[in-house]
């Protein structure tokens, strides 16, 4: 046997070639066996994979569904989902208790074979109905995304949108309005206020119509050309708020303008912007069959926001053309950055990209999260990157900066509460709260002066600034992205300021998290942060920084 072994040895040094086409022979004839196994058994899954959207309902994943909701009459709700089973990513439970996936997870021949059947699966089931509950405008019962279609919206549109975005409730309001929840927050209600047909569904029900109160305006002065600045006017002998306000919704108008015994429906535009109000004294005329109600007169609008979102604005792609600069949108964490992302996007109509990766944004609209950030397809790029060499990667950059004791609260409740929820009482009180202050209060000031150091072409934006003033302060922030967008775009945007990225304002807590020497170091740093900005003939901060 060992004189066999050598001579097959002498045989290979001989001849190298040899040596390497048998192996190449034998490395072939594995790969082909392997594949061979791969077909004909069943696509087999490892429990411990990890998935790159864990936690997020798969695409084509059944969603629990909540039918109607509108601004106060009611919206249906379909149960949580009951049992979620976790392997190569989240599986949702059908009916008949069956496991269904993300479409694609097997790959080649059994995605395709999987695919028609899930599609008919879908098609085929319904989520449970769970009843029928009020909705307000001011607290929403479903807190997470929306979107609205006025002429195709279904039951299963409305439901398939929630599951692919990651929530756990889907309804539906006004026939036409989708709302997406992980909880509902709302009372039941009787089925009789669910009573409008959807859209584009025939025989199925998607809600009911709005019996809270339409959100004022305010009271404007009649614009120059009417009919260009309103086109749709009707005259109503007998004016209430609510028949303008139904007229203009049915219209499919956001804003409907009261004008004594006349009603007006359209957009804000530049012929009629709603940044100038007039004391509302000034349309202190009765309704006609309201008498509790100003209407308005001929001179002086009183206006309402109606249910109908403003579509103008809701278009969103990536650059058709790979971007020549990288621009950053750098922020101290708890600075409004998504929330700036949010009105960049609206106002463009381009995805914005993230240094990071964060599935749970990604799952509620901001599609360039999954991009690599200097892909070149995003209109800027999310950063809360500090330091020479990471600042210069950039060519140029919006600064967003925020009151440090706003931010360190919003970012201590983002870390322990989520994008739009907030830290436990538990937390406040506990050791997590000081250490977290003495880690992060530092970086709330160096971030701020190693950008104004080492940035290029650096945009300095203060949140207070925006939040008040969104029109100006937006407008400079798309000018430094090279994008030409018309006024009533940013207009539009206006209305939709705060989208579902937003967290509702801060928790009130009983007492000041912050002691007397948390609010001592937190000062001398906004001194710091002060300094360097007027050192570079900009802008300091706002007054309300400090005296605490």
């Amino acid at each position: 046997m060992a004189k066999l072994w050598f001579k097959f040895q002498r045989y290979f040094r001989r001849k190298p070639v040899r040596f390497f086409t048998f192996l190449v022979l034998y490395l072939t004839a594995g790969s082909l066996v392997f594949l061979h196994s791969g077909f004909v058994g069943q696509p087999a899954i490892s429990q411990n994979q990890a998935s790159p959207a864990a936690g997020v309902p798969a695409e084509g994943a059944e969603l629990p569904f909540l039918g109607d909701l509108h601004l106060g009459r009611g919206f249906r709700d379909t149960g949580e989902a009951s049992s979620i089973a976790r392997r190569y990513g989240p599986w949702f439970k059908g009916k008949d208790g069956s496991e269904r996936t993300k479409l694609g997870d097997y790959g080649g021949a059994w995605s395709r074979a999987l695919k028609g059947r899930i599609v008919r699966e879908k098609e085929e089931e319904r989520a449970k109905y769970i009843g029928c509950y009020l909705d307000d405008t001011q607290s929403r019962a479903l807190r997470g995304v929306s979107f609205f279609d006025y002429k195709k919206m279904t039951i299963f549109r409305c439901q398939d949108n929630c599951a692919e975005r990651g929530y756990l409730y889907a309804g539906l309001e006004f026939g036409a309005e989708c709302y997406c929840g992980h909880k509902i927050q709302a009372t039941n209600v009787s089925e009789a206020e669910c009573d409008m047909g959807c859209k584009g569904e025939r025989g199925s029900v998607c809600g009911g119509a709005n019996l809270g109160p339409a959100p004022l305006r305010g009271c404007f002065r009649r614009p120059d050309n009417l009919s260009l600045a309103l086109p749709v006017t009707a005259a109503m002998p007998n004016m209430s708020v609510d028949k303008c306000v139904d007229l203009c919704t049915e219209k499919e108008y956001p804003l409907a303008a009261l004008a004594g015994n006349a009603c007006h429906c359209g957009f804000p535009t530049t012929r009629f912007p709603l940044h100038e109000r007039e004391d509302e004294q000034l349309c202190a005329q009765k309704c006609s069959a309201e008498e509790f109600e100003s209407c308005g007169t001929p001179s002086y609008f009183i206006v309402y926001q109606t249910q109908v979102q403003d579509n103008r604005c809701m278009d969103r792609k990536f650059l058709p053309a790979k971007s020549k600069q990288l621009i950053a949108l750098a922020s101290f964490p708890g600075a409004g950055n998504t929330w700036a992302r949010h009105l960049i996007e609206l106002a463009t109509g381009f995805y914005t990209g993230s240094y990071y990766f964060d599935g749970s944004l990604y799952n509620k609209g901001f599609k360039g999260e999954r991009d690599h950030w200097r892909s070149g397809r995003t209109i800027c790029i999310k950063t809360h990157e500090s330091g020479q060499k990471e600042i210069e990667a950039f060519d140029a950059a919006i600064l967003l900066i925020r009151n440090p004791y706003k931010a360190l609260m919003a970012e201590f409740n983002r870390k322990y509460g989520g994008h739009i929820g907030f830290a436990a009482h538990a937390h406040w009180k506990g050791k997590e709260w000081p250490e977290f202050v003495r880690n992060y209060a530092p970086w709330w000031a160096t971030h701020t002066l190693d950008w104004l150091k080492f940035g290029k072409k650096v945009l300095v934006v203060h949140f207070e600034d925006l939040k008040q003033d969104l029109f100006v302060q937006l407008g400079r922030m798309v000018s430094l992205l090279g994008v030409a967008v018309r006024e009533d775009r940013l207009l539009c945007v206006e209305s939709q300021k705060d989208g579902n990225f937003k967290r509702s304002g801060l928790r009130k807590l009983e007492y000041d998290p912050y002691t007397a020497d948390m609010q001592k170091i937190i000062s001398a740093y906004i001194k710091m942060v002060d300094a360097a900005l007027k050192g570079r003939n900009l802008t300091g901060v706002p007054d309300d920084y400090y005296p605490r």
